[in-house]
């Protein structure tokens, strides 16, 4: 008796521990993967278990994805890239999604901002041409543990940050300026104004940096009161402090020379604006500046 009650108290604490550490159930080579990962804390066993569950057909999009996760912590970011592209051809339709997610972090953990500027952009495609999501309107996301929806409009904005602050990167601040005038006409928020206020500045156009920066700075913007948003604008400020009021004057915008976004990518935004906000001109007037100019901004 005394063994079997232990027998069930190991077998409850086992559930236990599995539901604390979110495991899966059984003892396959992806169970023991992430038994590895969870609980011994161990990515180099873990790294290979992922391998195993991979060439046994274990669930391969989990552990895929997982694989690709631990290597980019290991700082194998570039051995991470370069499974994912040799086997997400056997993971399943609903994966590929996520797999681009992973892959644009192991872009941006590679400094591969070409490769990762293309993907992004093949994100926005597909949700122009009604295929992110796998069509549905929203997704179900996960962020230290727990769950919530994500609606296209959100992933959108999220999307169109990201590309904008790859162009910075890249030093290309009147892409970065299209891009994040963009986000912010979807989803205004400090934080990418910050970011459309520096590309502002990189470009000598004080006045309409100020002008941005003054909506963090009034509280106008979702997150003008995080502390992080705060500090940037006070950082910001400082710098355009150093120019006299007269010395930045600037004209009314002027198209970004050298700058254009493709047809497609014009026409499917302009599109999804009027989807969200029908009251809006057919085009926009950032894309009426910038469509006489389409050959560039090819990346």
């Amino acid at each position: 008796m005394k063994n079997n009650s232990c027998s069930r108290k190991g077998g409850k604490m086992m559930e236990d521990f599995q539901a604390i550490h979110k495991l899966p159930h059984g003892d396959s080579p992806y169970v023991r993967a992430k038994y590895a990962q969870l609980v011994d804390k161990d990515p180099d066993a873990a790294i290979v278990l992922f391998w195993k569950a991979i060439n046994a057909g274990d669930r391969v999009d989990s552990a895929l994805k997982d694989m690709a996760v631990v290597m980019k912590q290991q700082d194998r970011a570039e051995e991470a890239i370069e499974a994912i592209k040799s086997f997400r051809g056997r993971c399943s339709r609903q994966a590929q999604e996520s797999l681009d997610n992973v892959l644009i972090d192991l872009y941006k953990k590679c400094g591969q901002l070409d490769e990762q500027i293309q993907l992004l952009k093949q994100k926005l495609q597909m949700i122009y041409q009604g295929e992110a999501f796998n069509g549905k309107p929203t997704k179900t996301a996960r962020s230290h543990g727990k769950k919530f929806q994500v609606t296209i409009k959100q992933e959108t904005t999220r999307i169109l940050g990201n590309l904008g602050w790859a162009y910075m990167q890249q030093m290309k601040y009147a892409a970065a300026e299209i891009v994040y005038r963009k986000a912010q006409e979807i989803d205004p928020d400090a934080n990418k104004a910050c970011n459309l206020c520096l590309c502002l500045i990189k470009q000598v156009k004080y006045k309409e940096a100020r002008y941005v920066l003054d909506g963090v700075l009034q509280g106008k913007l979702s997150g003008s009161d995080d502390p992080k948003s705060v500090g940037r604008a006070g950082e910001l400020l400082q710098e355009l402090g150093r120019f006299e009021p007269g010395k930045y004057a600037s004209p009314s915008p002027s198209p970004p020379t050298g700058v254009s976004l493709e047809d497609a990518f014009v026409e499917g935004l302009d599109q999804l604006m009027n989807q969200w906000a029908p009251f809006r001109s057919r085009r926009l007037p950032i894309f009426e500046e910038i469509s006489p100019q389409r050959d560039q901004l090819a990346c």
